[in-house]
Order: structure tokens, then C-alpha cells, then sequence
């Protein structure tokens, strides 16, 4: 059974192709992408998610996020299923964990995701979060990684600004890429000062868990009136008018999980979604953006 026609395809890819977000090396990237976090996890729904995650690479969501943590390695397995034969289609993103980010075990962490992947280099490779190693000792290995062509470019997530400004001041930290935070309308936290100095210094943001964990939260977002008379504005569902909103401007990436075809497309029909101000402004009004400093929000 098809759920979309190629014309439709091609009509929701070219909007895709044109909502790009630039990293500071110049490069142009999908403002809308692909998360993987729980793929991988169970080899019978293996099947469904590689179509949903081929089919949302036909839809324009090119680039694609996983990590070795994600399914202890299996989100990143079935990442190099689905790109098995288009790998030089796709913008791949992978994430190292805090305690293999040094000289210890980076090289065979990073090896390993490679693998896995089935590539010989990563496009993009995060710290996942800060641990106990100094970022100076990541920071390095991460800049030999580049040097054997492992890894074209690296960035973080999960760091808030003191720990983004210490990161810079390491020799090479200015070569961070991008940091990846949890971001959506219901946690609006980094706009009072992460994402402005992330601004400042020309570096994007990339937001995970876009439309909110599943839980209470989603539920009230999804549910919101005003968040839906917007949605019913566009023709549109409630959680493409949250996907919309994250990427209303040119340099936050979100990447949405989709684990079913219906879902992926949803998710990439958003991108075609131009929120004008006066729906910004509504939704501001219910969901308000910080006034002071908040701990960063992390899951």
C-alpha cells in the first residue's frame, strides 16, 4: 500500500532541499532531519523503520542522527542498513560517549560506530554529553579524528553556556560544530542565553526531541488551543505546527523520530509550514519564552 505518491514526494522534498541551516564551516545542512533514539532496539518492527527512515530520506530529511548509546549500537546498525547504496546522499551524524571521549577509547568508539554504519567516515561526531574527561583531552582527539579522515567535523550536546565558553577557550574548540540540545515549544530554556551566545558566535543548534517526549507535556502540547486553531490554519496537525515552530528560523535543526511511514511524512510535511508572526506571537503568549536564567533540560 502506498501512503504518498512520487508527485508528493517530490513536492515535500523540494521544500525540504530549500529549509537548510549553515554550520560555521560553511556547510548546508536539512533544517529537518532524522532522530534515531529507541530505533534499532527490536528486530521485529527492523523492517518498518528502515522503509520509514529510506522514505524519509526521499522526503528531504537527509540528515540523520544516532549514536553508540541508541540500542547499544543497534540504532546505528539500522541507520547503515537504510543507507546501504545512498551513503553520499546523507549528512550522518553519530555520538560518542562521555566516558570513550579520550584517548582511551575514542578511536575504537569511533571505529566501532563506523562499523556499524557501514561508512568510513562520519559527517558529524558529538560528545554526548560533558563527562569526567577535560574537554581539552576531546577536543584533541577529536581533531586527530579529522586529521585520519574518520570524522569531517565535531560538535557537543547537552552543554549549556559556561560548559560551551570553556569548551571554545580549548585549543581547537572553536572548531565545535554545533551543540545539541533539547528544544521545542515547551522548553524554551536556551533562549535566554545558550542559544544567543550560540548565535553570537555563529553556531547552530540542533534539537532534539522536537515535538517533546511522549508523557504529560507532549499530551498538553498536542491538546493546546492554540497550538491546534494554528494548525487548523494551515491544514495542518498540531505536532507539524511544533515542528514548524522550531525551525522557523535559519539556524536550529530538529530532528524528530518517526518509527512508522505515516509518522515520517507528517514529520517532513512540516517543513513547507512558514509560521507568520502573528501566530508566533500567539503562541508565544501560551507557551512564553524565559525571563531569567533556567538549568539547561536534559533527557
Amino acid at each position: 500500500m502506498n501512503l504518498i505518491s512520487k508527485s508528493d514526494i517530490e513536492k515535500i522534498r523540494d521544500f525540504n532541499e530549500k529549509r537548510k541551516v549553515k554550520l560555521p564551516d560553511g556547510t548546508l545542512v536539512p533544517a529537518l532531519g532524522q532522530g534515531t533514539w529507541y530505533l534499532g532496539e527490536n528486530s521485529s518492527s527492523e523492517e518498518r523503520e528502515i522503509r520509514t527512515l529510506k522514505l524519509g530520506i526521499e522526503l528531504g530529511m537527509t540528515l540523520i542522527d544516532t549514536a553508540e548509546m541508541y540500542g547499544d549500537g543497534g540504532a546505528e546498525s539500522l541507520v547503515g542498513k537504510a543507507i546501504n547504496g545512498i551513503r553520499n546522499k546523507i549528512f550522518l551524524v553519530s555520538k560518542v560517549y562521555p566516558n570513550n571521549a579520550g584517548f582511551k577509547n575514542i578511536f575504537t568508539s569511533c571505529e566501532n560506530s563506523l562499523n556499524r554504519l557501514g561508512t568510513d567516515h562520519l559527517d558529524l561526531y558529538l560528545l554526548h554529553w560533558r563527562g569526567n574527561i577535560p574537554f581539552e583531552e576531546t577536543v584533541e582527539c577529536m581533531e586527530k579524528l579529522k586529521k585520519q579522515g574518520k570524522i569531517l567535523r565535531w560538535g557537543v550536546s547537552n552543554l549549556d553556556r559556561p560548559d560551551m565558553e570553556e569548551l571554545i577557550n580549548c585549543r581547537n574548540g572553536e572548531n565545535c560544530m554545533i551543540n545539541q540540545v533539547l528544544y521545542h515549544l515547551g522548553s524554551r530554556g536556551i533562549e535566554f542565553d545558550l542559544l544567543p551566545w550560540q548565535r553570537s558566535n555563529n553556531m547552530p543548534i540542533m534539537a532534539y526531541c522536537p515535538i517533546a517526549k511522549g508523557g504529560r507535556l507532549r499530551k498538553q502540547l498536542l491538546k493546546d488551543k492554540t497550538v491546534n486553531e494554528v494548525a487548523e490554519k494551515y491544514n495542518a496537525k498540531p505536532l507539524q505546527i511544533l515542528l514548524a515552530w522550531v525551525i522557523r528560523t535559519n539556524d536550529v535543526i530538529a530532528i524528530p523520530k518517526a518509527s512508522h511511514e505515516e509518522h515520517v511524512i507528517e514529520n517532513a510535511e512540516a517543513g513547507s509550514i512558514v509560521l507568520s508572526e502573528d501566530d508566533l506571537v500567539k503562541l508565544d503568549k501560551i507557551f512564553p519564552k524565559p525571563n531569567r536564567k533556567m538549568s539547561l533540560d536534559i533527557l
